[in-house]
C-alpha cells in the first residue's frame, strides 16, 4: 500500500508486481504509466524529480527493447506464415461448421503447419458441403475453404452455420422450378460458393467489411439472415439487387478465370480454371500474359480437363464441362520488377466470339515469391 507521497513499502506483493515481464507492456500501457508518473509529480512536489525521471527513462528503454524484439518475432512469424500459406485470404488451417439442415458438425484441420493440405480433411469438407437434394458431392474449392476460414478467424465468426454449399445442377434446377431465387449458372453448382448464417454477428457490418476487402462475391440477405460467399470476381449485392432471375451469365457474359493458388515460386505448372462458361464453342488463346502496358508473355496454356483442338495459336473447345482447366508451361522468366508484386494474368479469346463472350479476362492477383 502506498503511504501518500512517500515511498511504497517493500512487500512480496509489490515485488511481484515489479517483476512482471516488460515485454508484455504495450506502448499504450507505457503511456499510462508515464502519465501516472507525471500526475504523481504534480501531486507530490517534494518527490525527487530525478528519481521519477530515471524510472521513466528505464521503463521507456525496456519497453522500446521489448517492442523491437516483438516486432522481430512478428516479422519472422509473418514471413514463415506467408511462405506456407498460398492464398491471400486464408485462415489458420482449421474450419469449424454447423450444418443448417442436418444434425452435423464439422471441425477439421485441413492445412498442416508446413502448408500442405490434408486430403482426408478436404474429403470430409466435400461431404459436409454435399448437395442437399440428392447427396452428390464435389471437391470444394480450396480458395473457398480458405476464405471461410479467414472470415471465421478474423471476425470470430462462430458458430458458422452452412445453409447451402455445393448444389448439383439438377438440384439447382429443381429449386428454381419451386420458385426459389437461384441463378441458372450459380457458383454453388461449381462448389465455389456457400450460404452461411452467423447468428452472433451483425451481418450488415460484416458484409460492408468484406466489401471493403474485396474478398470475392458477397451477398447480404437481410430477411433470411445469411450471407452468400463465393470466390468469383468481387461484386456485392443485397437481396433486392441480386438479379438472380435475369440469367446474367448467359452467353459467357460472366466467364472468369481463377488460378489454383495466389502465391507461387514459379508460374511453371500453375493452373488456371475458366468458370461460368455457358456458351460453346470457346476459343482460348494459348499465350498467357501479365496485365499491364507491356503485357509480357508468361508462358503457354495446355488444356487438362477436356479435349481441345489446336487451331493455330488457339485451343478450340466444344465439349461442355463445369470448368476448364489449363496448365501454364513456362520458364522461370518473370516481368521485371514483379518480385513480391501482385499482378493478374490475362487470358484472351480468339474470334469468332460466340454470343457475349468477352475478348479477354483477367485472373485473380498472383504473387511471385
Amino acid at each position: 500500500m502506498s503511504n501518500g507521497c512517500g515511498a511504497t513499502p517493500s512487500s512480496s506483493k509489490s515485488a511481484g508486481v515489479r517483476s512482471k515481464p516488460i515485454r508484455k507492456t504495450s506502448p499504450r500501457t507505457s503511456a499510462v504509466i508515464l502519465s501516472g508518473f507525471a500526475a504523481s509529480r504534480r501531486s507530490c512536489p517534494n518527490r525527487s524529480f530525478a528519481a521519477l525521471g530515471v524510472g521513466a527513462l528505464l521503463l521507456g528503454l525496456a519497453t522500446l527493447r521489448a517492442g523491437t524484439g516483438l516486432a522481430r518475432e512478428a516479422s519472422a512469424e509473418t514471413s514463415r506464415t506467408t511462405a506456407q500459406v498460398r492464398f491471400f485470404f486464408a485462415g489458420n488451417g482449421r474450419l469449424q461448421l454447423r450444418h443448417g439442415h442436418f444434425e452435423e458438425t464439422l471441425d477439421v484441420r485441413y492445412r498442416q503447419p508446413n502448408g500442405a493440405y490434408d486430403e482426408e480433411a478436404l474429403q470430409r469438407i466435400a461431404h459436409f458441403f454435399r448437395s442437399r437434394g440428392d447427396g452428390r458431392s464435389e471437391a470444394v474449392s480450396l480458395r473457398l475453404v480458405e476464405l471461410l476460414a479467414y472470415i471465421q478467424e478474423r471476425y470470430r465468426a462462430r458458430p458458422m452455420i452452412l445453409l447451402s454449399g455445393y448444389r448439383s445442377p439438377e438440384f439447382n434446377s429443381a429449386l428454381g422450378a419451386q420458385g426459389q431465387a437461384v441463378a441458372f449458372a450459380s457458383l454453388h453448382t461449381q462448389a465455389l460458393a456457400a450460404d452461411i448464417a452467423l447468428p452472433q454477428l451483425d451481418l450488415q457490418k460484416l458484409w460492408l467489411r468484406l466489401r471493403e476487402e474485396r474478398v470475392g462475391g458477397v451477398g447480404f440477405y437481410r430477411r433470411q439472415r445469411f450471407l452468400h460467399i463465393d470466390v468469383g470476381p468481387p461484386r456485392f449485392w443485397e437481396e433486392a439487387t441480386s438479379r438472380v432471375g435475369e440469367n446474367l451469365s448467359a452467353g459467357n457474359a460472366r466467364i472468369f478465370a481463377r488460378t489454383d493458388f495466389d502465391r507461387y515460386d514459379t508460374l511453371s505448372g500453375a493452373r488456371i480454371r475458366l468458370h461460368s462458361v455457358t456458351a460453346l464453342p470457346l476459343r482460348v488463346h494459348a499465350i498467357v500474359r501479365a496485365e499491364g502496358e507491356d503485357q509480357a508473355v508468361l508462358g503457354r496454356l495446355r488444356p487438362l480437363s477436356v479435349p481441345a483442338l489446336a487451331d493455330g495459336d488457339c485451343w478450340l473447345i466444344r465439349e461442355p464441362a463445369a470448368a476448364y482447366e489449363f496448365e501454364i508451361q513456362a520458364d522461370d522468366h518473370r516481368p521485371q520488377g514483379w518480385q513480391r508484386r501482385r499482378l493478374a494474368l490475362e487470358i484472351t479469346f480468339c474470334p469468332p466470339l460466340v454470343e457475349r463472350t468477352p475478348g479477354m479476362v483477367r485472373t485473380n492477383l498472383v504473387e511471385l515469391r
